[in-house]
């Protein structure tokens, strides 16, 4: 494997997780219940539930996570050992407001936050934070609809306003909705419910319920953009897009335009967040379709003044589509509209492997936005093997990033792309989101515990662990297999 290229000397090498993967601790200091507090454990290629409230007999794995709420001082040091510049992570809402209607803000939650990032500080580790990462509060989604309502902005404003002030002076970088585009795959519940709270009935357009709580979504996030710059103005403020290239199965006109139209849905939202107004082929897509949403004037006015800082960016895997014969729109339903990719490997869980569609991505985003751009979601999920002497040997994750990093360098050093860092996900083992399962296992540090929460919770360095931890030291530069422990 090649040698690597030596970073900008200001990059910020780091790691990413989110609350409710790994805290655990869901009823301590006052939290409150989230829509991740209610989602059971799933499988690979069985779906999470979503329960009517905690229900007895259910497993929950939000509950624990890794226990990193009481082990977080032994954690962060780990952290540093590896040489982290930044860390990535999420304020749980319910932790600060409970219900996420109150007025006034739990202190018992923000004080475990001051602890935690003044933990990070003094190991010189910058915090990464995303206000809103897959748990709305649940009461939020009972008794106002999640997103569907309009006093959603008001309260997700005033829950950014308060992280804004106490933290001003111990967080810089900012993102206000994690993967805010997953829910274009409108006609799957699960992202419908982490990104916006939406639980949907059949009398409801799932398309116009999810265009309309995303429109909420821009407005409350570019007003949270300006509340950060009046408070701070040092502080910088990124929207959170899950980076999927869509290519076409082959040369076809047809299939080319089909993928043109699909990166189009699919990135929309950066559009308006990034570029402060709605694409032309939006506007006419939802005049076809008749759909009726509350955008006012008002709210256009503050898109357009609170656009983002940066684009942050989740990169794990493209994906292929197919045009249909005889279309004409070219209209793109994810759930139904992808094919395998011939090309290029996957994983156990079927996640295509594809590290240059990383660069792709990154340049395809900076064409089109022209923002500044932040890798803060690149992984790896595997099944990893915990040895007799605690060891655990995952070459198949070094060599995942060995060849995303390198093409990231490329994207920086031999195309342009103004890159503020790069965070793997799940550097440390946490509950996969998606399926709910311990065993999908992303992280370099490895968790002893099972998919029921049982273990010891010790934490043992995977041989990706001293890989990173090199690939740090030297900057980017030595990307090297060989592991120095």
């Amino acid at each position: 494997m090649s040698e690597g290229i030596e970073m900008p000397k200001d990059f910020l090498w780091g790691g990413a997780v989110a609350a409710h993967q790994l805290e655990g601790g869901w009823q301590e200091g006052k939290k409150g219940v989230s829509i991740a507090d209610v989602m059971t454990a799933g499988s690979n290629g069985v779906a999470r539930k979503v329960t009517d409230g905690v229900k007895d007999g259910e497993i929950y794995p939000n509950h624990w996570g890794n226990d990193f709420y009481h082990m977080y001082p032994e954690d962060i040091k780990l952290f540093a050992e590896m040489g982290l510049k930044c860390f990535r992570t999420s304020i749980a809402w319910t932790r600060i407001f409970p219900n996420g209607d109150e007025e006034e803000p739990n202190e018992a939650g923000l004080k475990f936050y001051d602890d935690m990032f003044d933990k990070c500080l003094k190991y010189n580790i910058q915090p990464v934070i995303t206000l809103s990462h897959f748990e709305i509060p649940y009461h939020l989604v009972k008794e106002y609809g999640g997103w569907r309502n309009r006093k959603m902005i008001d309260f997700f404003d005033h829950f950014a306003e308060v992280c804004f002030r106490r933290y001003k002076d111990k967080v810089k970088y900012w993102m206000t909705f994690n993967e805010i585009n997953n829910q274009i795959d409108f006609r799957d519940p699960h992202p419908l419910l982490q990104d916006s709270g939406l639980e949907m009935t059949d009398e409801d357009n799932w398309e116009e319920v999810m265009l309309q709580a995303a429109h909420y979504e821009f407005v409350a996030s570019a007003k949270a953009v300006q509340l950060a710059h009046k408070i701070n103005p040092e502080m910088q403020v990124g929207s959170m897009i899950a980076m999927c290239p869509v290519y076409p199965l082959t040369s076809k006109p047809q299939d080319i335009m089909k993928a043109e139209r699909a990166m189009q849905y699919r990135y929309f939202y950066g559009d308006v967040q990034a570029l402060g107004f709605y694409p032309e082929w939006m506007e006419k897509y939802r005049d076809r379709k008749g759909y009726d949403l509350d955008i006012t004037n008002a709210d256009l006015a503050t898109i357009k003044a609170g656009t983002v800082d940066y684009v942050g960016f989740s990169y794990y895997m493209s994906f292929t589509t197919k045009a249909h014969d005889g279309e004409t729109h070219f209209d793109f339903d994810e759930h139904n509209d992808l094919v395998s990719n011939p090309t290029v490997p996957k994983t156990d869980w079927g996640w295509q492997i594809d590290s240059v569609g990383l660069r792709y991505g990154m340049n395809w985003m900076t064409t089109r936005w022209h923002k500044p751009l932040f890798i803060v979601e690149n992984g790896f999920g595997a099944h990893d093997k915990l040895e007799a002497d605690k060891t655990i040997h995952d070459d198949y994750r070094i060599s995942y990033f060995h060849d995303h990093i390198l093409e990231m360098e490329k994207a920086v050093k031999e195309d342009g792309i103004d890159l503020i860092g790069y965070t793997p996900w799940g550097f440390i083992d946490l509950i996969s989101a998606s399926t709910g399962e311990m065993k999908k296992r992303y992280g370099m540090i490895y968790v002893d515990q099972d998919d029921e929460g049982n273990g010891s919770k010790n934490r043992y360095k995977k041989d990706s662990f001293y890989w990173f931890k090199k690939v740090i030291e030297s900057n980017g530069k030595d990307l090297g297999t060989d592991i120095q422990k």
